[in-house]
């Protein structure tokens, strides 16, 4: 069960959050981040940064759906299928976000 419910709370979590950011709140970014970004343009990172958020948690959420459907119907095949799909969620949710660190702080560190 465990396989099923972690990741979905996880992604549940990471939209929520993600939403947070993308309303403009950007409080819950490194500090460092936060501030680096010029006044004018802290709602569109937050924006960015929010939907990257919202792509990793819907990642999550389908890994823990797919599993789901490995144990209901014993196919292994949701297993490979879940697995592509968060990954490929994660390198474009981290993507969108490092792009926003890129455009608005010129650089991650």
């Amino acid at each position: 069960m465990e396989p099923i419910i972690i990741p979905i709370v996880l992604g549940i979590l990471l939209i929520i959050l993600g939403v947070n950011n993308l309303k403009g709140n950007i409080n819950s970014i490194h500090l460092y981040h936060r501030k680096r970004v010029t006044e004018e343009d802290k709602a569109a990172f937050g924006k960015l940064v929010g939907i990257g958020t919202i792509v990793c948690g819907v990642g999550c959420v389908l890994l823990g759906l797919c599993a789901g459907l490995t144990e209901l119907l014993n196919q292994d095949i949701f297993v490979i299928i879940g697995s592509v799909l968060v990954v490929a969620c994660l390198l474009v949710g981290l993507g969108t976000s490092f792009y926003a660190m890129f455009k608005y702080n010129k650089g991650i560190f």
